[in-house]
Parts: structure tokens; sequence; C-alpha cells
């Protein structure tokens, strides 16, 4: 199919929604981000970009052939006892190859240049539902909570976990672990990694509650809350924790994938097609490989229903296998010892059998559709 010419608008201006617009301009679409935001911006929090999305990021030419400056390289994975801050077992080389841990707005910066590189145009500060935007192809990448997946798929109901996540980006002028740590303690536990080369620390903790029910990422926390909250982790996290002065908390709801992610010239992309959980730190990636994989299934196609329909073929089974993989972990977390600590035991005991079978997350090659490992 011929993308010259051809008018797309994408609805949401986060990391699936420009890497989308760059990945049509660059095939010759006309491409407008429409974002509510009057700037486009990141909440203050990191994330991970495993290899699967670096390939991405990399044919888009958002970042050259090595590690982006302002990005951490990962050397592994450690899993600490939360009380004392011992390591328990270690993952010595990440899956798939070296993980990028990144502050959004670092990685959003780097895709909002490469989609205005191609011609993208912004139109920032006004929501746009549907049936106000007119236009060929309309990407709907407007996130967790979003209106078009209701006019695609109909309503979605959430449904709470019981889990509360705080997230905190920390100054750190100590000597940073390049590792991500994963601390595990009773009925919660704590992610963090170094950004911006060891310059900062990401922390994401989760506990187990009944009691807060926001969804918003936005809504501010209290630091000494926090602090109370997991107090019981030592070592170098419980350093951390003491250190953040602003805090984030949200509650996790878990969502389906959508069942129809087409209807008409409107596609579901990202978090309003597949929210996932956190606890499989995929989310960005699976954006970004909705976003190329889009744009190559359009490109190949003889028209723009077969083109959407490849698309939907490609990713649906993949994505809603990760979204069920993210919510299994958020059980096993929590499992309690000593049932937590014997499955990062067998873990780390079986990790040429882990990797096998995760291969299909970090090895998945959307660059390429002859590489694409089938989803268990």
């Amino acid at each position: 199919m011929e993308l010259t010419g051809l008018n797309v608008a994408v609805i949401g201006g986060g990391i699936g929604g420009v890497a989308t617009a760059a990945a049509l301009a660059q095939r010759g679409a006309h491409v407008t981000v429409h974002e509510q935001a009057p700037a486009l911006t990141e909440v203050g929090a990191g994330l991970q970009v495993s290899v699967n999305g670096q390939r991405v990021l990399k044919a888009l030419g958002a970042v050259g052939a090595g590690v982006p400056d302002t990005a951490s390289l990962s050397r592994g994975t450690v899993f600490r006892d939360g009380p004392s801050g011992a390591a328990v077992a270690e993952i010595r080389a990440p899956l798939g190859g070296p993980t990028w841990y990144m502050h959004r707005a670092d990685l959003l910066a780097l895709l909002v240049r490469c989609a205005k590189d191609a011609g993208v145009e912004l139109s920032l500060g006004h929501a746009v539902s549907p049936g106000a935007v007119q236009a060929d192809l309309i990407v709907a990448a407007d996130g967790v909570r979003s209106l078009w997946r209701s006019y695609v798929d109909g309503p979605v109901a959430p449904s709470f976990t019981g889990h509360v996540a705080w997230r905190a980006v920390v100054p750190w002028d100590h000597p940073s672990d390049p590792r991500a740590s994963v601390s595990l303690g009773h009925r919660a536990h704590v992610v963090s990694y170094p950004l911006r080369q060891g310059k900062l620390m990401n922390v994401v903790a989760v506990e187990e509650r009944r009691d807060w029910r926001n969804e918003s990422w936005s809504e501010q926390g209290d630091p000494l809350d926090f602090r109370m909250r997991f107090e019981n982790f030592g070592g170098a996290l419980g350093e951390v924790i003491a250190q953040a002065e602003r805090v984030h908390t949200w509650a996790l709801h878990a969502r389906s994938v959508a069942q129809r992610w087409v209807k008409g010239n409107v596609v579901l992309l990202g978090d309003s097609a597949h929210p996932t959980l956190p606890f499989m730190a995929q989310g960005a990636c699976l954006a970004l490989e909705d976003a190329w994989v889009l744009g190559a299934a359009l490109a190949g196609a003889t028209d723009m229903a077969a083109g959407l329909a490849r698309y939907t073929e490609i990713r649906q089974d993949r994505c809603r296998a990760v979204v069920n993989l993210a919510r299994g972990n958020s059980r096993r977390f929590h499992m309690g010892w000593p049932f937590n600590w014997g499955a990062y035991a067998a873990l780390v005991l079986g990790r040429g059998m882990l990797a096998r079978r995760l291969e299909w997350v970090y090895g998945y090659d959307p660059t390429a559709q002859a590489k694409y490992p089938p989803a268990p």
C-alpha cells in the first residue's frame, strides 16, 4: 500500500503514539499527533528498554548503533532479601542482550526529534474524542484509560488488583550498581535501577492494600508515608528510600486485552489495546513494537483494511501473552517466604531453561517478520 499522502491522525503523544507517527511519516504519510497536554512531556519515572524495543528505536533512526548518552546499561538483575538488602540470587546477563534503563522523558525526547525530522506535525493542548477528527487513518494511542477503545471495542471495566505502586526518582551521587535490584519483602516488593548513567535512581515500590484505588499517575504521595510503609527494606535500598523527597502513588488496575482492535479506519495501539501491569517492564517495548509493525503491515498490504488486519494478526496473541505473564508475576512477587525465594532460587538455577522460556519476549524482532518467534 502506498502511504505517500495518506492523512493520519495519531491520538496521544506518548511513546507509542510518537513512535507510530515517526514510523508512518518515514514511509510518506502526512501525520499529525494530537495530544491533550500543552507539551509533549512524560512523568518523572524510569523504564526499561530491552532488545526488542531497542531494535525499533534503531530502525527508526531515533538512536544510533550504540547506547544513548541518556541511558544506563544493564548488567543483570539481582534479587535481594528486603529487610537485610542481602543478595540472594543473580542473573548476570540480561536475557536477549543488555537492557537500557532510561528516563521516560529522555526516551520521548528521542522519539519526538525523530518524528519531527520525518515531518510529523503536533497539535497540542486539546483532547480529541471519537468523531472530532477527520483523517484517512486514526491511530488511537491514548493510553490505558482510552476513550477510543470504548468506541472500537466497547467499554472495559478495570479490576483493582489489590496492589498500590509508589514511584520516585532520586538524585544519587554514590557509585551505582549497574543491575536492576528486586527486593522482596512481606506482601511488598521494590524494584530499583540507575538512570542517566547513575546520576539518578529509579524506584518502584509495590504493596498490597485495599484502601486506595486512585489510578492517576500524577497523584502526589506523601514521602513520609512512603518511608514508613517501606521502612523494613534495608541495605542500599533503605538509603534510596530515605532520600526520596517527591513520590507519586497509583492503584494498579488490570484490564483485558481488547478483543477488537480495528473499527473502520480507527486502530488501537499500545496501552489502549493491551494495557499491562508493570511486572514485566514491557509496556514501552510493546508500544514500540506496535508502532513498527503497524507501519510495516500497512506498507506491505494491498489496502488499508488488509494492512490493519495483518497488524492485528501479528500483534494480538503476542501482546495478550506478555500481559498474562506480567499479571502472573504480580502474584509470584508477593507469595511470601519461603515460596518467593524458592521460586527465584529455581529461576536462577534453571537460568538456561528460563532463557528459552522467555526468548519469545526479549528475542522478538519486530523489524524482521521472518524472525518472529511464536508466543506460547
